[in-house]
């Protein structure tokens, strides 16, 4: 299949499968024309990618799991690493999450302090 027919399947964009495959995710072959190429298989292998990034991992934590992008991950039971790379990720969000929130809270007391006609 197309580039656009496997965008279709798996509810992506080509530019993002471009990515996939410029990050050695998935491959396609090259027709004649230079189109790329896709078999069946790679529609699972997205739906899978796509899993774990709507899950919050990034790329890189989703090429731990190259062994495993062929089959059921919705269904399957976490391995030891699949559960350490998800925790590290977590945690990672969580620092984030915790960086924003003390940033809104400056922001947030700054205005305050504006409205109240004290400087900031």
């Amino acid at each position: 299949m197309r580039i656009g027919e496997l965008a279709a399947a798996t509810g992506t964009t080509p530019r993002a499968l471009r990515h996939y495959e410029r990050e050695g995710l998935i491959a396609s072959a090259r027709a004649a024309n230079g189109y790329r190429e896709y078999d069946e298989a790679a529609v699972t292998r997205v739906r899978n990618i796509r899993h774990l990034l709507d899950a919050g991992l990034t790329l890189e934590d989703a090429r731990a799991f190259d062994g495993c992008l062929d089959g059921d991950m919705s269904t399957a039971p976490p391995s030891p690493e699949g559960l350490r790379i998800a925790r590290e990720r977590l945690a990672v969000i969580d620092a984030r999450i915790a960086a924003q929130a003390a940033a809104r809270d400056r922001l947030a007391t700054a205005l305050a302090r504006t409205s109240e006609g004290t400087p900031p």
